[in-house]
């Protein structure tokens, strides 16, 4: 097995924004794109790089906008998900690449699913972690959960709310009551804000010290803002994205969750995954169900380094 080599940092000028991108393995393999969720960075994709490295792919892990080293444009507008899809397109395009092997995570699944429906040219195959692909619905994604004002979606809509209540605690214990999770409601009782909510766990098993101050010292830095605009640009990406109404993902994709995930837990997800819906919206699907919780790549490293590399060898023997 080669040397997995070291990760290489470098900014790339696309899309109106600077991205910051981690990269690792050999400039000539086949191209992995990783998109990481929230609140998250490249770091969270550390063990699967280094796998994909060792075995010959190019690991390509950007801070997407609003993260990490990444430009937090101030505007919420910003975040749409045809801008998020558009940095990816942008990337590629910036690498010369024509055509890549995507995994995505949380909000990053979401990213890659869109990519997929906006661009099926430039997608290989798939691995979704954690959150499937959601058809489009009758109505905005808040006008669902309008009444449940404790949900986290909805705590996240009004501008500067969640930012304070984050500031009530450190940068450090923010980030360990997300990783932290494992309740059975992602909704808190009336009057009690979300990050009150969670309870952090004094250590996390998959993460060290040294990793969770890699993640503090970049959110200490760039804030929450940006992230949590994805979420207040929800109702509008679901207006921008009327032209894909009841469309399809065609691409090769294996999705992968934890059993213990509260996300595939909640609003009926997890009966959409099983009850055979899910698939008739990705035709090309395989599911593998692990023993897990939401932060899955990092948690279950080597079992989800090990579905990720034995379903993009079946289309390493395709032209790139």
């Amino acid at each position: 097995m080669e040397s997995a080599g070291e990760v290489r940092h470098w900014n790339a000028d696309v899309n109106g924004i600077s991205l910051h991108v981690a990269e690792q393995g050999p400039a000539d393999g086949p191209a992995v794109l990783l998109l990481h969720g929230f609140p998250e960075l490249w770091l969270s994709w550390r063990r699967q790089m280094a796998a994909l490295a060792a075995r010959g792919f190019r690991a390509v892990a950007p801070d997407l906008r609003g993260y990490g080293d990444s430009t937090a444009p101030a505007d919420p507008a910003a975040y749409t998900i045809l801008h998020i899809v558009g940095d990816v397109v942008a990337l590629l395009s910036h690498l010369s690449l024509p055509k890549v092997l995507v995994v995505g995570h949380d909000l990053g699944a979401q990213v890659a699913w869109h990519l997929c429906l906006f661009r099926p040219d430039l997608v290989r195959a798939v691995v979704a972690l954690g959150v499937p692909f959601l058809p489009r619905g009758p109505r905005p994604t808040t006008e669902s959960f309008a009444a449940s004002d404790g949900l986290y979606i909805m705590q996240f809509q009004e501008p500067g709310r969640a930012e304070r209540a984050f500031a009530r605690y450190d940068v450090t214990t923010v980030l360990k009551k997300f990783f932290s999770i494992d309740i059975d409601d992602m909704t808190a009782p009336p009057g009690v804000e979300f990050i009150d909510f969670l309870e952090a766990r004094p250590s996390i098993p998959w993460i060290t010290d040294e990793e969770l101050g890699q993640y503090a010292e970049k959110f200490q830095k760039s804030g929450f803002t940006g992230p949590l605009n994805y979420y207040r640009m929800m109702d509008t990406s679901w207006r921008l994205t009327a032209p894909w109404q009841d469309a399809k993902v065609m691409v090769p994709v294996k999705f992968i969750y934890g059993d213990k995930d509260i996300g595939l837990k909640s609003y009926g997800i997890g009966h959409f995954v099983k009850s055979g819906a899910f698939k008739s919206y990705v035709p090309n699907l395989e599911i593998v169900i692990i023993d897990g919780h939401h932060f899955l790549q990092q948690e279950q490293a080597e079992r989800v380094n090990s579905e990720i590399l034995s379903y993009f060898d079946k289309f390493t023997g395709e032209e790139t």
